[in-house]
């Protein structure tokens, strides 16, 4: 999941931004999805910037959380070796990052040959705030890997 809609107050860094008002009510809306279309989460890699925070918390999700500076400004490599280091025992994970790194990610891990093409061809186009990308998984984190993973859907809740 992208963190939702920031707001740009003058003074403060970039990893200090807050959620705007838009992004604060899309972020439950996002809650609401994730709780009505995906399996319980058992375990969130989240970026330590404000607005990731304030997006999972937004979310209602109650799940274990990690907070990763890594996340902040990772690379797509970067965030995949932090999900690599997920236990095994986690069957659903939920990472809350920035863009352009979850965009890369998300359609580097996806098997063109197994994955939904309108959810990758969305995407392509644009990975808004709130958007949520599903993978499903087929091996442990420890073995996850660019074009292993089938990508289901992609959501953006407004």
């Amino acid at each position: 999941m992208r963190h939702a809609k920031s707001d740009y107050p003058n003074g403060v860094p970039d990893h200090d931004r807050p959620l705007a008002s838009r992004g604060v009510r899309e972020g439950g809306l996002a809650g609401e999805w994730l709780r009505a279309n995906i399996p319980a989460i058992d375990l969130v890699l989240c970026s330590t910037a404000t607005r990731t925070r304030q997006t999972l918390e937004r979310t209602g999700i109650t799940a274990p959380v990690t907070y990763s500076q890594r996340l902040y400004g990772a690379t797509p490599g970067t965030m995949l070796l932090e999900i690599n280091q997920v236990p095994d025992d986690v069957a659903t994970l939920m990472v809350v990052g920035h863009e352009p790194t979850m965009s890369q990610l998300s359609l580097g891990l996806a098997d063109p040959d197994r994955s939904d093409r309108g959810a990758a061809d969305g995407i392509a186009m644009k990975y808004p705030t709130s958007a949520i990308a599903v993978l499903r998984v087929p091996v442990g984190w420890a073995a996850l890997e660019l074009s292993c993973a089938e990508l289901t859907s992609f959501h953006v809740p407004r």
